[in-house]
């Protein structure tokens, strides 16, 4: 089947939480694509409803069997029944995973730039929050081992989020990075989470590695969150799954999630989960090729009207990099002058200090409203230059 990427659906006024600004404002922000979801899960959706009773749902062996052969055949990763948790989302896991792996007052690694529930939900759940700001080298972000290293010791760390691939800076962590880290980590006993909601929007050229393929030994320490949400546009239904391997782990993961009832998905998420999974494979391909256009609209637009923007371009996601700092040396003045322009991005500050006068820019969308969404861009910066 051939889809149609260049369709545009009107979001405004259903409640959309990246279509809520005023009507003539272009949203190219919040992580959440404009595209039509697979057809396959629509079917899933409808024979659902069809059927008419909406009751409580367990997941199924079918379910269990997509989610093993998904991540076995795409990434080598090895996975049983038994290794597989559902979970509302891949915060709530991560929330849980603070629980799990240590106790208030206890510090916590995260690199910087990040998604920025990776430093609010650790000071929220009263832990430490440690920065290790990433390193910027060839348009490209790299984990600064040495410093790393040292934070963990200088505050005795006890757990470190991983973002792979990293969120806002699209970079797909090598073998020989995730090698490193884990040597460290396991040297000094430090748990590991590794986000990898953007696995399946690894772009080409690039490898995703799931990091519980190179923790053997180590099980103990890691865990796994990931959800088909992000990849296939359902994030309007809640469901993520966690991977561990260790059974001690993995009891002391359930036991957890049963005091709070967080481990029951509701019917749509199981559903949706198996559809994506079986029958989602050649939607994501195209979509992935749309974006990949996207992309290079975006850098040969903004090399020919705005050269002075660095653009990281992203190894995985449909999220762009865009760093502003030849055009001014405050960020509230470049949110608001794209406000003023009417187009949304995300600020680049709310993902640490080393987002300082950068933007993050979603190019999930139809190639049209890219296009208003660029010139509108070029309209607000025009007035800076």
């Amino acid at each position: 089947m051939l889809y149609n990427f260049d369709e545009i659906i009107d979001r405004r006024h259903t409640g959309s939480l990246k279509w809520h600004y005023t009507d003539d404002t272009i949203a190219l922000w919040v992580a959440d694509m404009d595209f039509r979801a697979a057809q396959p899960i629509l079917n899933t959706i409808e024979r659902v409803l069809h059927h008419g009773v909406l009751g409580y749902t367990k997941p199924t062996e079918a379910l269990h069997e997509a989610v093993i052969n998904w991540h076995g055949s795409r990434y080598g990763l090895a996975l049983d029944k038994q290794h597989i948790l559902f979970s509302h989302g891949v915060i709530p896991s991560l929330a849980l995973m603070l629980r799990i792996f240590t106790e208030v007052g206890d510090a916590v690694l995260v690199n910087d730039p990040i998604y920025t529930p990776f430093m609010t939900k650790v000071r929220d759940n009263g832990r430490r929050l440690i920065l290790s700001p990433l390193t910027e080298a060839k348009g490209r972000y790299h984990l600064d081992l040495v410093d790393i290293e040292a934070k963990i010791v200088e505050h005795d760390v006890k757990l470190y989020l991983l973002c792979n691939p990293h969120n806002p800076g699209g970079r797909v962590w090598t073998a020989d990075e995730l090698e490193a880290l884990l040597m460290i980590c396991k040297k000094h006993d430090v748990a590991i989470m590794s986000d990898e909601i953007h696995q399946d929007l690894t772009l080409s050229g690039h490898n995703f590695i799931p990091f519980l393929s190179l923790a053997t030994g180590y099980e103990h320490k890691v865990v796994s969150i990931t959800s088909m949400t992000k990849a296939f546009n359902v994030a309007g239904i809640k469901g993520s799954m966690i991977f561990a391997k260790d059974e001690v782990l993995i009891q002391k993961i359930s036991q957890q999630q049963r005091l709070s009832d967080e481990h029951d998905l509701n019917l749509f998420a199981y559903e949706v989960m198996a559809s994506a999974y079986e029958q989602g494979g050649e939607w994501l391909a195209q979509a992935l090729t749309y974006i990949e256009a996207n992309i290079d609209l975006v850098c040969d637009f903004l090399e020919q009207h705005l050269p002075n923007i660095k653009v990281m371009r992203p190894e995985a996601s449909y999220l762009i990099w865009l760093d502003c700092s030849a055009y001014g040396q405050d960020n509230q003045m470049f949110y608001d002058q794209l406000r003023e322009a009417k187009v949304e991005l995300s600020a680049g500050i709310q993902y640490g200090d080393e987002g300082h006068l950068k933007m993050r820019l979603n190019v999930a969308c139809p190639k049209a409203v890219l296009m208003e969404g660029l010139n509108r861009i070029y309209l607000a910066f025009s007035e800076v230059i």
